[in-house]
């Protein structure tokens, strides 16, 4: 199970693309709004989430994503339980991903230290001991980061070649004709 965090004034194509992408790869995706279902984004795009994040089953979650979007980030800064849904999974071994500005949640956890990652352009101060990339998505073990919205595709894949293999992601990526 995979669970995509969302608040009020999280990126929309950060959220849903990646969805998209691991839905169409055999992934189950999960939204999980902040204070509740209904969660409207940053360009005032009003999403149904699948669930709260007070109901996410973190036992079955083998991977938690976070998407930017500064109203979204600082949702997700402002929510115990989708703070404590990303220390469960850091702790537990799991797979912990964000995108565009959500990156720098990661690094006031520490789960980014002394790893590779990337974060939107002019952001890199609030990573602390992260080794700054230039590229779209970065993996190092089980952290992965994307740069932007822009970033949203090649982040997606490569979440989804994290959980289900490379064949799988050539698959979808040839079903979606990416050729980036």
């Amino acid at each position: 199970m995979v669970y995509i965090i969302l608040g009020t004034g999280f990126e929309e194509m950060e959220a849903i693309c990646p969805c998209d992408i691991l839905r169409r790869g055999g992934v189950e995706a999960k939204l999980a709004g902040i204070g509740g279902t209904q969660i409207t984004g940053g360009n005032g795009i009003t999403v149904q989430a699948d669930c709260t994040v007070e109901e996410m089953d973190l036992e079955q979650m083998e991977l938690i994503m976070l998407p930017g979007g500064m109203g979204g980030v600082h949702s997700i800064l402002g929510s115990e339980p989708a703070m404590e849904a990303v220390r469960y999974a850091h702790e537990q071994g799991r797979l912990v991903s964000a995108i565009c500005a959500a990156p720098t949640i990661l690094a006031k956890l520490g789960i980014t230290d002394g790893k590779q990652a990337v974060v939107y352009p002019g952001l890199e101060e609030q990573m602390g001991s992260a080794r700054m990339q230039d590229a779209n998505a970065v993996r190092d073990g089980r952290v992965l980061t994307g740069r932007a919205p822009g970033a949203a595709v090649d982040f997606g894949l490569m979440l989804l070649e994290a959980l289900k293999g490379a064949e799988t992601a050539a698959q979808v990526r040839a079903g979606l004709v990416y050729t980036h």
